[in-house]
């Protein structure tokens, strides 16, 4: 049985590996603001964003009742629909034209963004409830890798679909493609059994020991939900708007002396996919929120020296730090959930609580996207991006950091704690 929960864990990453067509927009994006003559559509950037922005926002908004279907009718059959919508509106978006934008967003806005918040809530809930505790981060950075490491292949294959069939017979490949992996792999994904005993694992360190399963009215009522939703809303709103331009983002920065956009797009879901399983891991032993304050340090220095790479190298280094640390906050903040309010609930309590990424995708790529066309640059949205992140910070370490006082006693106590989430 224990065997089995590791089947289930590769199989999410599968699907994810499949539902990760999300973060290679951009490289779709920077074809589809080409003019008609060079096989474009000639959209602005803020058209050619759109359709990512809505499957950011039907993504999130899926999670909540994806959560709580796959918690009453377990992950197999929604994971299938998700595969299955992800697949059709890949189709559906093949028919958008220059003058015609509508397709793409209800096919890869609509269907696809729904496909993937269907997919997406089945497959880490899931995985987690084979293994104890302990394994929390470590397995959730294996199940959610998948998602981010896709544009390593998904990246490539696109810009070669594009160069040789067009955009709109690249669509179609892609969703036939996904259509079926993505539906096999959903079948692989089940609960444990009624009465299954999780196995023991040895002593790994101080991450959070299980708690009792709350309810999703009783999660959203503590403070510690909305503290964790404003971090991942700031976390999200600098990540996906990154992912979101990348390519673009480096023949503009490059003077266009880079065209080799698709690659740092791969490299970015490279260290995406790392964060997530190395942040999972590290999580484990000294504590999730320390953890989160970190990565938001991190990608706060990156986000503010952003407007200053132009070369092949400080490319690399962006493109690692950003991807990286929102990676990483993809595995630390479904295992937090899980910490907190136990994992009988966590499809519907992770649902609610992944609307914050929603909140930032919307935010991140559409505020990059309308600076960048009224500036011709994207520093602005950089800074922006900054300082949400340091505030970020600010609040993960809050509690991390447990203040006192006893004022008959006159006594102020601060004290450290690695268990604090």
């Amino acid at each position: 049985m224990h065997r089995r929960g590791w089947v289930v864990t590769l199989a999410g990453m599968g699907l994810n590996l499949a539902l990760g067509i999300l973060y290679a927009w951009s490289v779709f994006s920077k074809q589809l603001v080409e003019p008609v003559a060079r096989g474009g559509y000639g959209w602005t950037k803020t058209q050619a964003t759109l359709p990512y922005t809505i499957a950011i926002a039907c993504f999130a908004l899926m999670m909540v009742p994806a959560g709580r279907l796959q918690d009453r009718l377990g992950p197999r059959l929604v994971a299938s629909a998700g595969g299955i919508l992800t697949g059709i509106g890949l189709i559906v978006a093949s028919f958008a034209t220059p003058g015609a934008l509508a397709p793409a967003l209800v096919g890869f806005g609509l269907l696809a963004g729904t496909g993937f918040g269907l997919g997406y809530a089945a497959a880490t809930p899931a995985a987690v409830k084979w293994f104890p505790p302990e394994k929390k981060g470590l397995i959730t950075g294996l199940v959610v890798a998948g998602f981010g490491i896709a544009p390593v292949y998904i990246a490539p294959l696109s810009k070669h679909l594009l160069a040789t069939y067009g955009v709109s017979n690249a669509f179609r490949i892609l969703g036939v493609a996904f259509l079926v992996t993505a539906t096999a792999f959903s079948q692989l994904i089940r609960n444990p059994p009624p009465g299954y005993v999780k196995p023991r694992a040895a002593a790994a360190g101080p991450a959070a020991p299980a708690h009792a399963d709350v309810g999703w009215r009783d999660a959203i009522r503590t403070p510690m939900f909305w503290t964790l939703y404003a971090q991942y809303a700031c976390a999200a709103t600098a990540g996906l708007m990154i992912i979101g331009h990348m390519a673009k983002i480096v023949a503009v920065q490059s003077g266009n002396a880079i065209q080799a956009g698709s690659v740092f797009v791969a490299l970015l879901a490279s260290f995406n996919a790392g964060g997530r399983v190395v942040a999972g891991v590290i999580s484990d032993y000294i504590g999730r929120a320390v953890t989160i304050a970190l990565v938001c340090v991190v990608q706060a220095l990156a986000m503010f020296f952003f407007a200053d790479l132009n070369t092949i190298g400080g490319f690399v280094v962006g493109s690692a730090a950003v991807g990286f640390s929102y990676g990483a906050c993809l595995a630390l903040f479904p295992a937090t959930a899980a910490d907190c309010w136990g994992t009988k609930n966590m499809g519907v309590n992770y649902g609610l609580l992944f609307t914050a990424w929603g909140v930032g995708g919307v935010i991140g790529p559409t505020l990059a996207g309308r600076i960048a066309d009224s500036t011709g640059s994207y520093a602005g949205a950089y800074h922006v991006a900054g300082l949400l992140l340091t505030f970020a910070f600010v609040l993960a370490m809050f509690s991390y950091i447990q203040v006192s006082v006893n004022l008959p006693g006159r006594e102020l106590t601060i004290r450290l704690g690695k268990r604090a989430a």
